[in-house]
């Protein structure tokens, strides 16, 4: 299949026979290269000795003493994230079971993007195999935020950090911000929307995440979102499910659901509990799923059968972020309880 995605360090993991990433040292150690890590011109010596003796050996103990040798405080604070997120990662073996373990605990122990990173680097490895590039455009969602788009019924779904840049741009980089800057409108630049006529360009321009996603009732796109949801939860929790869109929740006897999202969560929390649910907080809502499981012998015994519906909504500002560990810890199987 053609490469893509390169930046999650796919490559640096090792596949196990179940599927799984078992972390490897060479993918602790690219943690050091980032510019976060990588020593500069100013770095002190002890900081520039545990750079050089974590690159030797990834796994290596850290102490307090290690770190406030370090004179710069924001160096300091880096390695302290970086042992942490290290730590954690050796600790539960496999990306997977590192990056479940983390809704399951008390507080996660780093930032946010390192746990986008393990999903990103999750989602690389479910795609192995694939040349569906609307499923890998899909699973874009599940890791960077969206900016969306409505227009006469059609929903587009954006890159929101390529969006920003190319407004403050106009997707000419550093001249670009100098011409606006200058007060000079840049030209506009037009985003691509991945059609089955230009999907074969997808992998070329991947790390580039400047494809437009249709996302609309019917759409490709959409259904490309619905088979990455089911391999997200067959990949972590073994259950075979299936997901379909809806248009709406005509259920007398609906009996459990789950937000893709923070806002989605809170408006199916809201119509289940027959609150009324405002227009304009309707209208936010992108797209209503049905997921049924196969197996209902898998599911608690007060629901088995019957179906889970699942929402994604985006925020005032038209933004979609996705929060794909609610599909693992929400749903109502007897492994979850």
């Amino acid at each position: 299949m053609p490469e893509f995605w390169r930046s999650t360090g796919y490559e640096l993991l090792d596949r196990r026979p179940d599927g799984m990433l078992a972390v490897t040292d060479a993918f602790l150690a690219a943690y050091l290269a980032r510019p976060e890590m990588a020593p500069v011109a100013e770095s002190c010596k002890a900081e520039r000795a545990l750079h050089a003796a974590l690159l030797a050996e990834p796994r290596r103990m850290v102490t307090a003493v290690h770190v406030v040798a370090i004179k710069d405080r924001d160096a300091r604070e880096n390695y302290q994230v970086f042992v942490r997120f290290r730590d954690w990662l050796v600790k539960h073996e496999t990306v997977e079971s590192a990056y479940l373990a983390l809704f399951r605990a008390e507080a996660v122990p780093f930032p946010a993007l390192f746990v986008d990173q393990l999903a990103a680097v999750i989602l690389r490895g479910i795609l192995e195999g694939g040349e569906d590039s609307f499923c890998a455009r899909a699973g874009e969602l599940f890791y960077r935020a969206q900016q969306i788009s409505i227009d006469d019924g059609t929903i587009l779904a954006a890159d929101a950090e390529t969006v920003e840049m190319h407004a403050k741009s106009g997707g000419l980089g550093n001249l670009g911000r100098l011409v606006v800057e200058a007060g000079t409108q840049p030209r506009s630049v037009e985003l691509d929307i991945l059609t089955p006529e230009n999907a074969g360009g997808y992998w070329a321009r991947s790390e580039r995440f400047d494809t437009v996603l249709d996302i609309s009732f019917t759409r490709p796109g959409l259904d490309a979102l619905c088979r990455m949801l089911e391999a997200w939860v067959r990949h972590f929790l073994g259950a075979d499910v299936a997901i379909q869109p809806v248009q709406q929740i005509r259920d007398e006897r609906w009996s459990w659901h789950a937000g893709l999202d923070g806002e989605a969560s809170a408006i199916l929390n809201d119509m289940y509990n027959g609150v009324a649910v405002g227009e304009e907080r309707m209208y936010r809502v992108l797209s209503l799923f049905r997921l049924e499981v196969r197996d209902a012998a898998v599911m608690l015994p007060r629901v088995a059968g019957r179906p889970v519906y699942l929402a994604m909504a985006m925020n005032e500002e038209k933004r979609l972020r996705l929060k794909p560990q609610n599909l693992l810890v929400n749903l109502p199987l007897r492994s979850n309880s």
